[in-house]
C-alpha cells in the first residue's frame, strides 16, 4: 500500500516553473534551456524575469502539484533524496522554439515513468517552505511496505535445512 489508511485528501498547492536559458560556447547550440526552479505561483501570465547578459529567466506561473495517496513511495524516495526537487516536464513545439513546461511533479517514480515515456524532465530547486509542506505529508501519510527477508540456507540450521527435504 504505502499510505496511511486514514489519509483521504488530495493537498495541492499552486506553482510556478522558473525556466532560465544560458549561453553555452558550442558549434551546435547558443543557448541550452533547463528547468531552474518550482516556486509558490504568484499568477499572471508567463513573463521575463531576469534578462542580462547571456541569461534569461522566464515565469511560467498556472501549475499545481496534487499529493496523490498512490505516489507516496515516489514522494518518499524524493525528499530523502540528499535534495529534493520538482521535476518538470518540458516540451517543444513542432518549429523547434524554446522550451515550456508541460507538468510538474515532486514524485519520482512519477518523474521516472515520463522519462519512460520519452518526456524531457528536468529536475528544479524548491524551497525549503515547499519541501517541509511536502515532507510533513509523506511523514503522516507514508509507510513503507513491509519486507520479507529471504535467509540463505546456511543459516536456516540442520533443522530448517531437513524441513525443506521434506
Amino acid at each position: 500500500m504505502g499510505y496511511s489508511r486514514g489519509m483521504s485528501e488530495r493537498p495541492t498547492r499552486k506553482v510556478a516553473v522558473v525556466l532560465e536559458r544560458t549561453a553555452v560556447e558550442s558549434r551546435w547550440a547558443t543557448h541550452q534551456w533547463q528547468a531552474a526552479s518550482v516556486i509558490a505561483d504568484p499568477g499572471g501570465e508567463p513573463r521575463v524575469l531576469v534578462e542580462r547578459g547571456g541569461l534569461l529567466r522566464k515565469l511560467f506561473p498556472g501549475f499545481a502539484v496534487t499529493l496523490f495517496r498512490d505516489e507516496a513511495e515516489g514522494y518518499y524516495l524524493n525528499m530523502s533524496s540528499d535534495a529534493p526537487c520538482a521535476f518538470v516536464s518540458l516540451r517543444t513545439d513542432e518549429e523547434g522554439g524554446d522550451p515550456r513546461p508541460f507538468q510538474v511533479t515532486v514524485s519520482y517514480n512519477e518523474a521516472a515513468r515520463w522519462m519512460d515515456g520519452g518526456e524531457r524532465v528536468d529536475k528544479a530547486e524548491i524551497d525549503l517552505e515547499f519541501a517541509a509542506w511536502i515532507g510533513a505529508w509523506v511523514e503522516a501519510n507514508y509507510r513503507p511496505e513491509p519486507k520479507e527477508r529471504i535467509r540463505p540456507k546456511s543459516f536456516k540450521g540442520k533443522e530448517g535445512r531437513l524441513r525443506e527435504r521434506g
